[in-house]
């Protein structure tokens, strides 16, 4: 019995932390989501930052990147096209990568849980290109930019439900 409560309060808590990193991660980005998400996106947030890690932030950083600026997009259900609503992200990380020259990145594409393995590695490799490819219509040298995909196995949010779902459909630029 001992046990059985001890299993599951560390289940509880395991979860927990995760939603909170999930939450916190979000914040910290505080991108909006896609079309169908509306202007303030998963979670309802909106806005880079959040103000947690801009301030200590070294420039130039994956930090830096996340609170001030914003690593990563959303898309909608089944899509990897760029929507209106998230373009002005990736306009902002490329001013940023044309401020810092010597930085390089990777695009990381993600899907959400649904389809198969196969069709959601496709998927997510298909948002990194068009999120790359935003960057470079932007005038960051291609070289600087390249891209993987993680299709489903690494989902920014747990769960299956909608909301998690908007979490996980995203394309997020990192820092080399």
């Amino acid at each position: 019995m001992i046990i059985r409560t001890f299993a599951a309060l560390a289940v509880a808590a395991l979860l927990a932390g995760c939603s909170s990193d999930s939450a916190q991660n979000a914040a910290a980005t505080g991108q909006g989501g896609g079309s169908s998400l509306g202007a303030a996106g998963p979670g309802g947030l909106a806005g880079p930052g959040g103000g947690r890690a801009g301030a200590n932030a070294r420039p130039g950083s994956q930090e830096d990147l996340a609170a001030n600026i914003g690593d990563r997009v959303y898309f909608v259900t089944d899509s990897s096209s760029v929507g209106a609503d998230q373009r002005p992200v990736l306009e902002r990380q490329a001013a940023w990568l044309q401020q810092y020259r010597q930085v390089t990145v990777v695009v990381e594409g993600h899907a959400d849980e649904r389809g198969t393995r196969e069709y959601n590695l496709a998927l997510a490799q298909r948002r990194a290109n068009a999120a790359r490819d935003v960057l470079v219509s932007q005038g960051v040298a291609g070289t600087r930019v390249s891209m993987i995909s993680f299709g489903k196995d690494r989902p920014a949010a747990l769960g299956s439900d909608q909301q998690a779902w908007a979490q996980n459909r995203r394309a997020v630029t990192t820092v080399r």
